[in-house]
């Protein structure tokens, strides 16, 4: 069964209040007869990150409003789509309330954040006691990239390098963040599934675990407890429609076969079947090709996948 970690559906109420997002993104049909065509079987809808929060003055309406469109989706497609609430963040109440309404009444799966909220990032204790609620009950959180403001965005905002550099670089702070403040340590029950690779990770591996023990010698840098890139084997990465097997091999050696989930971007990229395809002609076993494109995400959401 191919499952994909990573695609994108937004309710016509958000498309109407939001900057850049067409309609093809609210053409659900469209993305059925896609999959239908990529032998794709079922499909995680993540909130892409827009701006109706800002347009409407009101986080938790346009939180709403996305939940509640989401869920219309789920009712009638429920063996196709999984669907990942979106949260009213900067007040607890209003978070963990939105929180058990996407589980108890909305039928939503999991909880999507952004990398970042206007420079806080997820490692900022006031989402702690959604962690602690999430761990709880075993509700899967999957980390997309910030499109608003993301880092560097003061420097430098080009309609090119803000997606492809400054997006990317928000996550990977992100997910270092996070590592640096011992989330990943506070909360070791909680699954977190970051997008394209959690940034630029893989690259990065070797510097991270080469500086960090030089610094650790002159203790200048906290003891992490182990290596970051030990660090990075305890976090999910998906591969958000990367179809260079050079980069793919890169990321099965930082996070290993269980920790990497197949995702396509659709409907960001429409190339479904050359990411699925990268996938089935690595030079790695079958059974970690299987593990990526449906299985891992079959047993974070409880799918009863057989394994």
């Amino acid at each position: 069964m191919i499952i994909d970690a990573h695609s994108h559906y937004l309710p016509e109420e958000i498309v109407k209040v939001a900057s850049f997002y067409n309609p093809s993104w609210t053409d659900i049909e469209a993305q059925l007869k896609g999959m239908e065509e990529s032998g794709v079987e079922k499909a995680i809808l993540h909130y892409p990150t827009t701006d109706a929060h800002i347009k409407l003055s009101d986080e938790e309406k346009a939180a709403r409003l996305y939940n509640d469109g989401l869920s219309r989706v789920i009712r009638k497609y429920p063996h196709k789509f999984i669907g990942l609430g979106v949260l009213p963040i900067h007040d607890k109440e209003r978070m963990l309330y939105e929180f058990k309404r996407c589980r108890m009444e909305l039928g939503l799966r999991g909880i999507s954040l952004a990398a970042s909220y206007s420079g806080i990032y997820l490692d900022d204790k006031r989402f702690y006691p959604l962690y602690e609620e999430a761990q709880g009950e075993n509700v899967p959180i999957f980390v997309h990239t910030q499109t608003i403001n993301p880092i560097g965005f003061e420097r430098v905002n080009d309609p090119l390098l803000t997606p492809v550099v400054e997006y990317v670089f928000d996550m990977t702070m992100c997910v270092s963040k996070m590592m640096m403040s011992g989330v990943f340590v506070h909360f070791p029950a909680l699954k977190f599934i970051f997008a394209h690779f959690g940034g630029v990770l893989p690259f990065l591996k070797d510097r991270f675990d080469t500086v960090y023990t030089m610094l650790r010698m002159r203790n200048i840098v906290k003891d992490l407890g182990k290596a970051p890139s030990e660090i990075f084997k305890n976090i999910y990465c998906d591969t958000s429609a990367v179809k260079s097997k050079n980069i793919l091999k890169m990321a099965l050696d930082t996070f290993g076969a269980e920790h990497l989930l197949w995702g396509s971007d659709y409907p960001a990229n429409k190339d479904v079947r050359g990411s699925i395809k990268a996938i089935r002609e690595l030079d790695t076993p079958n059974k970690q090709k299987e593990l990526m494109l449906g299985m891992n995400i079959g047993k974070i959401i409880s799918l009863d996948v057989i394994v």
